[in-house]
């Protein structure tokens, strides 16, 4: 291979990568602010008191949460960040993105047309329970090793 060669394809790999990026910079500012009027609106406590302190509770009443108001991998993160800042404990935010991600009452009748009820059904059920179980161990193994 020459170097012209190389350089042709790192333009179309950059020119390739970046479309999507800048696609998604109107969703994310959208999504942030969203959080900022949200944050400002409600005042922390309100969040403190949706969650009991008790860690299988809070992780469960946090994926209930996560299921119903379904989104992408990249929100999630801006969304997490967010609930981190606002004192929101790990177990809580962990739980909220993995079913946020996994888990989607929204799109349930879509999937069901196309992947079956059988199907959706299990694959939700069983992505709600181990988004609960994915934050408990990721916290407790955080602690252990750090």
């Amino acid at each position: 291979m020459n170097i012209y060669s190389l350089m042709n394809d790192f333009k179309t790999s950059l020119k390739t990568s970046i479309k999507p990026l800048i696609g998604a910079i109107p969703m994310i500012l959208g999504i942030v602010m969203l959080i900022s009027l949200i944050s400002i609106s409600l005042p922390s406590k309100i969040y403190m008191s949706i969650f009991t302190g008790k860690t299988g509770i809070d992780a469960f009443i946090s994926a209930t949460f996560g299921s119903i108001l379904a989104g992408n991998p990249v929100t999630s993160y801006i969304i997490g960040g967010e609930l981190l800042n606002l004192g929101i404990s790990m177990i809580v935010i962990i739980s909220f993105i993995v079913a946020w991600v996994t888990v989607g009452l929204v799109q349930l009748p879509a999937e069901v047309i196309m992947l079956g009820k059988r199907f959706t059904i299990w694959r939700n059920i069983l992505s709600f329970i181990f988004s609960v179980l994915v934050a408990i161990s990721s916290v407790y193994l955080a602690r252990l090793f750090i």
